[in-house]
């Protein structure tokens, strides 16, 4: 049986603040941000904080770097997906091998669509051969839950009796919050307060227990900053709780969407929307890993065709880094030139790099101006500067990985 579950008001004291003057949704930490000095702007329709008084956006960037921060991403869209044949039906969704995860194992995946474009970037864990959980972006709440609804219908019409016990429950922001804490201090801040033993729980691995006595907490090692880290998934009417514990200790604090954006990009992750949208294919997005080397034989995924054509024979554009040392930074928009004046292409996301010290950005050039150390032109204000295609991420991940048994 299908299940759509929207709780727009569990657990939030003040529901009629759903919706504010400034015409968005608010999670369940909303009154918690604006008592605690955090500057409200509309992200992807819902009211979070961007920074907060405390600090600018750059030192809570570096202070994520060296300590530990706290974000709240509870406007992503949790979903519960049950029942024998999930791992089938959800892989016809998306590119990821989740038959050949280990249990409690976490994987970056995308839906594609008939032509190969990505319609979303996701994070589905396998909990168990019949329960996945999965968090995709709250831009894209409404497509995510349509392409689950109607993969279901068509699974069921495809396969009959083996679609019937699958279930989909859609969490929405009042009824689980979404809490990332990311950096190297988060584990040792965040150990103190579970029974979960965080030693042996490694990047892209997931587990339930308790945080601050709060019980139910889903708690996987993975983010979006390039930094160790946990994202919490907790129930809403304790995530203050959970939260509050949290910032007891010196080395936590809050940080907001600016922050956010410059670790990720420092990274070299992509934003949805910016760097990849429903045009752009995972190869060309410098994303062909995600593409599980299983699927590829199978081809049985959206745009596989398209996908396997251009694994074979490469694509006609390519998502790259660049690296500027003078001029403003590049932003999104602008102008990628050859060095005769020619236009490459654009870029999708760029910003002073606050751990490098130079300007850093994201964008997309024909293929043979793809590769590393290539100098090219940045036209910002009429003005062209000297980008050099760089390796991405650009700055190096710290991600808690299991030890290689040699």
């Amino acid at each position: 049986m299908f299940v759509l579950r929207r709780v727009l008001s569990f657990g939030c004291k003040h529901p009629k603040r759903l919706y504010s003057s400034h015409q968005g949704e608010v999670t369940s930490l909303y009154e918690f941000h604006v008592r605690n000095g955090g500057k409200i702007v509309n992200f992807g329709g819902f009211l979070l904080p961007v920074q907060y008084s405390d600090q600018s956006i750059v030192n809570s960037h570096l202070f994520t770097r060296k300590s530990a921060s706290i974000f709240d991403v509870s406007h992503m869209l949790q979903t519960e997906i049950r029942g024998p044949n999930c791992v089938e039906f959800f892989e016809s969704l998306c590119t990821a091998d989740i038959r050949g995860l280990a249990d409690n194992s976490v994987s970056l995946t995308v839906f594609t669509n008939d032509n190969g474009g990505i319609l979303d970037d996701l994070i589905v864990t396998k909990v168990n051969e019949e329960f996945l959980f999965v968090v995709s972006n709250a831009a894209m709440k409404q497509q995510d839950q349509q392409i689950m609804i109607n993969g279901l219908e068509k699974f069921r019409k495809r396969q009959g009796s083996k679609g019937q016990e699958l279930s989909i429950q859609f969490l929405e922001p009042h009824d689980r919050a979404l809490i990332a804490l990311q950096g190297p201090k988060a584990a040792a801040s965040l150990q103190n307060l579970t029974e979960v033993n965080l030693k042996s729980l490694y990047f892209m691995s997931t587990a339930v227990g308790s945080i601050s006595n709060v019980q139910e907490c889903r708690i996987s090692r993975c983010g979006y900053t390039g930094e160790d880290g946990f994202e919490l998934s907790i129930p809403a009417n304790n995530a203050e709780k959970v939260v509050q514990t949290l910032l007891e200790n010196a080395d936590v604090k809050l940080a907001g969407l600016g922050a956010r954006d410059s670790l990720r990009l420092e990274a070299g992750l992509c934003l949805y929307g910016s760097d990849i949208d429903a045009k752009t294919t995972p190869i060309e997005g410098a994303l062909t890993w995600l593409v599980a080397k299983r699927r590829r034989l199978d081809t049985n995924f959206p745009g596989a065709s398209t996908i396997l054509r251009q694994i074979q024979a490469g694509s006609k554009v390519k998502r790259v880094g660049l690296a500027a040392s003078s001029g403003p930074p590049a932003r999104h928009g602008a102008q990628i030139l050859s060095t005769d004046g020619g236009v490459l292409g654009e870029i999708t996301s760029g910003c002073p790099s606050p751990s490098l010290g130079f300007n850093i950005a994201m964008g997309y050039v024909s293929s043979e101006f793809s590769k590393v150390g290539t100098k090219l032109g940045l036209k910002i204000r009429d003005k062209v500067y000297e980008g050099i295609v760089t390796k991405m991420p650009f700055v190096k991940a710290s991600y808690y990985t299991k030890p290689k048994i040699n």
